[in-house]
């Protein structure tokens, strides 16, 4: 998986930074998500390298609007292409409503298929709110002035690799019988031996795991759900010294998202959402907020506008077990 950065400003945003927007591109799919939509998302598509035309799913964490207000003008320029197969759009109760709303009042005709899902059953119950057969999507509530959720995603975890020289070795002709040894399935030669698919393939190997967390002030929801993951993506809207007004206004600090991390065993943590008010050239700089988080998780980064993150899992001991491979013909 691979994660881009299109807004990492918190509420306005400023020269280096819009509001919030991640794309997560799914390469062995030829997909794109998009995990919130501030205001001017579709401009920063249009300066980075990613293809609007893969996007397939849109998640909203919650409606306040650094974080949707870029989404209509983005569906209805897709509409405009032609070329759009559908979309499904995840979010808080009131999204429909919303989209609809601004969609009707601007005549605006959405030619392609819309789907809502709303995610505050999912959430709440901790069932999967999408599973197919590679990938697994939950959600978790947050702690903030209006409904908020933070979203998982998860790759299953794949087969091990298959050992092709060995299965070479073995005398085994390469075609379609290769891919159901890789599968892990036992084959009957024509000879009578039969060959044991698991015993050619190394050990499975894991998916990657990433989580999208804002707006809100530490939770333990946010924990659980981050717990183990490959990239923890958590707003920093404020330094430390300004924690009373993060209580106040249901947002995180960096000690909080670096905490977050450290609670939930993360592999990686990038900072971003951060306030305007933490420019270069003031008192504190977006910097100042990385060294606090470091001084508590050290494996942070800080997010930057079109920064871009592959997300890879460790990678098992490959070698296989062959010394069960073949078994005498019966």
């Amino acid at each position: 998986m691979q994660v881009t950065f299109l807004g990492t400003s918190s509420g306005v945003p400023t020269r280096g930074r819009n509001v919030s927007a991640v794309a997560l591109r799914l390469p062995q799919r030829a997909e794109l998500w998009l995990f919130d939509c501030g205001e001017g998302t579709q401009h920063q598509f249009l300066r980075s390298e990613l293809r609007v035309s893969q996007l397939r799913r849109v998640f909203v964490t919650h409606m306040h609007g650094d974080h949707v207000f870029g989404l209509p003008g983005l569906l209805a320029s897709l509409g405009l292409a032609g070329s759009c197969p559908g979309i499904d759009l995840y979010g808080p109760d009131r999204l429909r409503e919303y989209l609809e709303g601004v969609l009707h009042t601007s005549s605006t005709r959405i030619t392609y298929p819309l789907r809502h899902h709303r995610v505050r059953q999912a959430a709440a119950s901790g069932e999967p709110l999408l599973e197919q057969e590679d990938i697994r999507v939950r959600c978790a509530p947050l702690t903030h002035r209006v409904p908020a959720f933070a979203y998982r995603v998860d790759q299953k975890a794949r087969p091990g690799r298959f050992d092709v020289a060995r299965a070479r070795q073995l005398g085994i002709p390469p075609g379609p019988i290769y891919a159901r040894l890789k599968q892990g399935a036992s084959v009957t030669l024509e000879d009578g031996r039969i060959i044991n698919g698991a015993s050619l393939c190394g050990p499975e190997r894991p998916g990657a795991s990433i989580v999208y967390c804002t707006d809100t002030v530490f939770c333990e929801a946010a924990v659980d759900l981050a717990a183990g993951a490959d990239l923890l993506i958590h707003e920093s809207t404020f330094a430390h010294a300004e924690a009373e007004l993060a209580f106040a206004r249901q947002h995180s600090t960096s000690t909080m998202a670096a905490q977050t991390a450290l609670a939930a065993g993360v592999k990686q943590l990038a900072l971003t959402h951060l306030s305007p008010r933490y420019v270069p050239g003031n008192p504190v700089t977006p910097d100042d907020l990385l060294a606090e988080a470091r001084a508590i998780f050290p494996n942070t980064v800080l997010a930057r506008d079109f920064l871009t993150i592959d997300v890879l899992p460790e990678e098992p001991d490959e070698a296989p077990g062959v010394d069960a491979a073949v078994a005498a013909p019966a």
